[in-house]
């Protein structure tokens, strides 16, 4: 699915992208110190965010991305139509990690776009970089990839309905 299919306004990304980074700001990370912020579209046109949140027994913390899903979940949301992800890295480079990536897939389809975000990304400034997000000036601050990039031939709950 690319954004065009999606029809991503420059507004609607700015959003998403913008969302993510104040959720970042909002984490938890006394021992890491490694900042996450997420967003997420949902179907109904929303915008869902989290952030992380770590504990003294690592182990029980949460990642951002996981944050935003459970979050939406709770308020009634199952489906997704774009992520982004945002740390505290100048460049366009944190992903989510191999649970997210496989928390997420239960709510996206492979073809759903995943967009790591800057640091440095500017909030709520609706860059005019945006309407051209394959870009020069937006890769500076938005590397665009896919689920099924991401997490190629993965397990989802398609393969469940295909038991017989």
């Amino acid at each position: 699915m690319s954004i065009q299919s999606l029809d991503l306004s420059s507004e609607v990304l700015d959003k998403l992208f913008s969302t993510a980074v104040i959720y970042r700001d909002r984490a938890y990370a006394p021992y890491s110190k490694f900042r996450v912020g997420a967003a997420l579209l949902g179907a109904d046109g929303r915008f869902y965010g989290g952030c992380n949140v770590e504990n003294a027994s690592y182990g029980a913390g949460i990642c951002a991305e996981r944050t935003a899903v459970v979050k939406a979940v709770s308020e009634s949301q199952q489906s997704f139509l774009a992520v982004a992800v945002v740390s505290d890295i100048p460049s366009p480079s944190c992903s989510p990690c191999g649970i997210c990536r496989q928390f997420l897939r239960e709510f996206v389809s492979l073809d759903t776009p995943i967009f790591y975000v800057s640091g440095e990304y500017p909030v709520n400034a609706s860059p005019s970089f945006l309407a051209d997000i394959n870009g020069k000036e937006a890769k500076k601050y938005i590397l665009q990839t896919t689920m099924g990039e991401i997490l190629p031939h993965s397990f989802g709950p398609d393969h469940l309905l295909m038991r017989t």
